[in-house]
């Protein structure tokens, strides 16, 4: 499963990735600044069930602080689209190409509208026009692919013509079962089933931003859209990271730890004003829970060797927690696990009830599994 992060070329994209990942890549106004993809590492949040089975726990493949577990994702930085990006223009072609493996999108808008269509400066641009070209743009591209194959779409055999980009084979048969083989309104249909958006006003600390989120929400009212502010982000997480501050991702507040000049303070009173009291958070967070939670539907379930004492062989408590695509049963769990379980898998236990499941018992957020294989 992995996030793409896109948008338009300019420095609000990469600032987003970096708010999230925490890894140095370079934020620049001018175009193209991202050519290649940046690959990194978020994280999405849960609370951690150790309390309620009274012990602490053991993270080896995630963190828990305060009580949340941090689980991470893939997420996907490609570079900048433009409009003609499905012709070739700018980097179209390889920015759609990229966008292949993505399973659900975050759309970085410039919500100030001090950028252009093409991350150009300015100082009226409608955000609104941002979030249409580029539905425009993924549209489109998966239109022109449509009309060259659609015969070979027709025939059930050859329907890897479409999952080759990316798209499961279930969610072109719903999508063809919906709407048919018009390529305009197949490819519409796909790309809101397997490359959903979610609208990130980013920016909404600047001057100007509330008015263009409130022009952003009438537009699209059925579009999850979700203030943000990723600069406001890297300067909280920088300073937690030098132990200035004790900062949590999605947190509403932040506890100073150490003497600050008056630069950082101002700095500091600046993003505690204009962003964490005015908006309760800086956005970043919200827009990766919601993208694996609420568009995907992933469920978190914790894999443990003995259902007793919640372990693993080692006693380490609750050490691994997965994401799971929904639907997921006790031997798709398994597999996740490592390949040669699944294959011995005999069955499971519900630690919390003690009680065996079989392989088709379908896992519900926050489960604790404990998979039986043979000798």
């Amino acid at each position: 499963m992995e996030i793409g992060i896109v948008g338009k070329t300019n420095v609000g994209k990469s600032s987003f990735f970096k708010a999230a990942t925490m890894i140095d890549v370079e934020i620049s106004d001018r175009t193209f600044v991202t050519i290649k993809p940046n690959v990194g590492i978020g994280y999405v949040t849960s609370p951690c069930p150790h309390r309620e089975v009274n012990k602490k726990c053991n993270p080896k493949n995630s963190q828990c602080i305060n009580n949340i577990r941090f689980i991470p994702v893939k997420l996907l930085d490609v570079a900048g689209l433009v409009p003609g990006a499905h012709t070739g223009k700018g980097l179209g072609n390889q920015f759609l190409n990229d966008l292949i493996p993505a399973d659900v999108l975050i759309h970085i808008v410039d919500t100030s509208g001090k950028t252009d269509e093409e991350g150009r400066p300015t100082d009226f641009h409608d955000p609104v026009f941002d979030v249409k070209f580029l539905e425009s743009e993924i549209d489109s591209w998966f239109e022109s692919i449509i009309k060259r194959h659609v015969e070979k779409i027709k025939d059930e055999k050859k329907i890897e013509v479409l999952t080759g980009l990316g798209i499961r084979k279930e969610l072109v048969e719903q999508a063809i079962s919906k709407v048919g083989y018009s390529p305009g309104n197949l490819a519409k249909e796909l790309r809101m089933l397997s490359k959903p958006i979610i609208i990130a006003a980013n920016k909404i600390d600047i001057e100007g931003s509330e008015k263009n989120l409130i022009k952003l929400i009438e537009s699209f009212q059925n579009s999850t859209i979700i203030h943000c502010s990723a600069e406001a982000e890297i300067a909280l997480r920088t300073a937690a990271k030098n132990n200035l501050i004790e900062y949590f991702p999605g947190s509403s507040e932040f506890r100073i730890m150490k003497d600050l000049s008056e630069q950082q303070t101002k700095a500091l009173e600046l993003i505690k004003s204009k962003v964490l009291k005015k908006f309760n958070a800086t956005g970043i967070q919200e827009c990766l829970n919601k993208a694996v939670f609420d568009f995907l539907k992933y469920i978190v379930v914790y894999p443990v060797e003995n259902e007793n004492k919640f372990s693993d062989a080692k006693g380490n408590v609750l050490p691994d927690v997965y994401l799971m695509p929904p639907n997921s049963t006790a031997i798709d769990l398994a597999y996740k696990i490592h390949t040669d379980i699944g294959k011995k898998f005999i069955g499971a236990i519900d630690s919390r009830t003690k009680k065996r499941v079989s392989a088709d018992y379908k896992l519900k957020n926050n489960d604790i599994i404990s998979v039986l294989t043979s000798k």
